[in-house]
C-alpha cells in the first residue's frame, strides 16, 4: 500500500462516531451524556466537535454507555492523530515542492518539456522528472548549472538573440535522450564506410531521418532529434555519451542539403575533435556565429565528404552552371543535386537563385 493510498484527505475525529451515537439514540441527549461521563456539557461538546482528545477515562466510560469497547474508541483516536501527522507532513512536503517548482521555473523551460509529453502535471513526479534531465539532487546543484556559465565557450555572435537558460535545457535533454539508447559499438576506423552508406541515403532522398538514424546507431552513433526552443539557434550538437559519441539535432529547416551539411559536420566534430577529448562538447549555432578553428575544420570535413573534390571541379569547369548541368553531375557522382545547389549558393553568397531543384527532405 502506498503513501497515497494511506493518507486521508482529511483527518476523522472520534467524537464523530459520539453525534451519530447520540443521533441513533433518540432517548439520550448530549446533555445526559455529559451527565453518565461526569463532565460538563461544554466539556463534550468540544469532543465531539474535535477540539478535545477521546482519553482513556473517557473511552471506559463510553463503553459503559454505549456499549463500544474502550479499546476501539482508543484506536480511533490514535488513527486521528496519526492520520494529522501525515497530512501535516504531506502539507509540508507540497509546499515545499511549491517552492523547488517556483525556483526550477526560473531556470528551466517547462512548457517545452510539458508540451513534448515529458512533465505529467503532478508536481512530485515532475520535479523527480527535471532532476532526472538535469542530473541534480538540490535545488542548489540546479543553480549551481546556471552560475558555471557552461556555454561561455560556445561560439556566438552579437548578432544571435541566444537564451541561455534554453540552450541548457536543449542540450541537457539532448544528453539524457542520447543515455537511453543502447547501439552498437563504436570504432573510429569505420567512419570513412559509414560516411559512404550515409551520402547514398541522402542521395536516394528516402525516408532520410529513419535511415540516417538507423545507420549511424549501426555504426555506434547516437542520433537525437529534438525540437528547438526559442532564441536557441542551434543546427546540431555533438558529445559524447558513455561509451559512444552522439549527434543532437533541431531540423530547424527541413531540407536535404541543411540536414546532410549539418549532420556531416557533426560526424567531422567526432572524427577529429572528439577522438582525442571525449569530454569536449561542440554546440553548433547557425552560421551567423564566430567561427573558430574547430568549426573550421569541421566545415571542411562536411563539403569534402559530401562533394569530393573531383566532382567539385568539374562542376566548376561547367561554368556558368544551371539545372541540368547540377543535376547530371550529381547523377553521375551519386550525389543529391540539391547538396550540390546548396553548396553552390554557399559558396557565391547567393541563395535565391531560380532552379527547379527540390531541396525538400523525404
Amino acid at each position: 500500500m502506498n503513501q497515497k493510498e494511506i493518507i486521508p484527505f482529511e483527518a476523522t475525529h472520534p467524537g464523530i462516531l459520539i453525534k451519530d451515537e447520540l443521533d441513533v439514540h433518540a432517548t439520550l441527549t448530549q446533555k445526559e451524556l455529559a451527565k453518565e461521563l461526569g463532565v460538563q456539557p461544554s466539556f463534550l461538546n468540544e469532543i465531539i466537535k474535535g477540539k478535545r482528545p477521546v482519553t482513556a477515562d473517557i473511552a471506559i466510560l463510553l463503553e459503559k454507555i454505549l456499549g463500544i469497547p474502550a479499546d476501539y474508541w482508543m484506536r480511533f483516536q490514535s488513527q486521528y492523530e496519526i492520520d494529522l501527522a501525515r497530512i501535516k507532513e504531506k502539507n509540508i512536503k507540497r509546499i515545499n515542492n511549491i517552492e523547488v517548482w517556483n525556483i526550477i521555473k526560473e531556470y528551466v523551460p517547462v512548457k517545452y518539456f510539458s508540451k513534448f509529453g515529458y512533465l505529467k502535471g503532478n508536481l512530485e513526479i515532475d520535479i523527480e522528472t527535471i532532476k532526472s534531465i538535469y542530473s541534480f539532487s538540490s535545488i542548489e546543484q540546479l543553480v549551481n548549472i546556471f552560475a558555471r556559465n557552461k556555454y561561455a565557450l560556445y561560439r556566438k555572435s552579437d548578432k544571435l538573440s541566444v537564451d541561455q537558460n534554453n540552450m541548457i535545457a536543449w542540450s541537457t535533454l539532448a544528453q539524457f535522450e542520447a543515455k537511453k539508447q543502447v547501439i552498437n559499438t563504436f570504432n573510429f576506423d569505420n567512419i570513412p564506410q559509414l560516411i559512404i552508406l550515409l551520402n547514398e541515403i541522402f542521395y536516394q532522398n528516402s525516408d532520410v531521418l529513419i535511415k540516417s538514424k538507423e545507420l549511424l546507431n549501426q555504426f555506434g552513433i547516437k542520433l537525437v532529434f529534438l525540437e528547438k526552443l526559442e532564441k536557441t539557434p542551434i543546427d546540431g550538437f555533438a558529445f559524447w555519451s558513455i561509451n559512444n559519441p552522439a549527434i543532437a539535432m533541431t531540423l530547424r529547416y527541413h531540407r536535404i542539403d541543411n540536414f546532410a551539411f549539418t549532420l556531416m559536420h557533426e560526424i567531422g566534430h567526432i572524427f577529429l575533435h572528439l577522438k582525442n577529448d571525449k569530454n569536449a562538447e561542440f554546440i553548433d549555432l547557425n552560421k551567423q556565429g564566430i567561427i573558430d578553428s574547430f568549426e573550421k575544420e569541421a566545415n571542411l570535413f562536411a563539403q569534402n565528404n559530401l562533394i569530393n573534390i573531383t566532382c567539385w571541379n568539374e562542376l566548376l569547369q561547367n561554368v556558368p552552371l544551371d539545372d541540368s548541368k547540377v543535376i547530371n553531375i550529381g547523377n553521375q557522382y551519386r550525389i543529391n543535386s540539391a547538396i550540390i545547389l546548396g553548396r553552390i549558393c554557399h559558396e557565391m553568397n547567393h541563395y535565391a537563385l531560380s532552379t527547379i531543384i527540390n531541396k525538400e527532405m523525404h
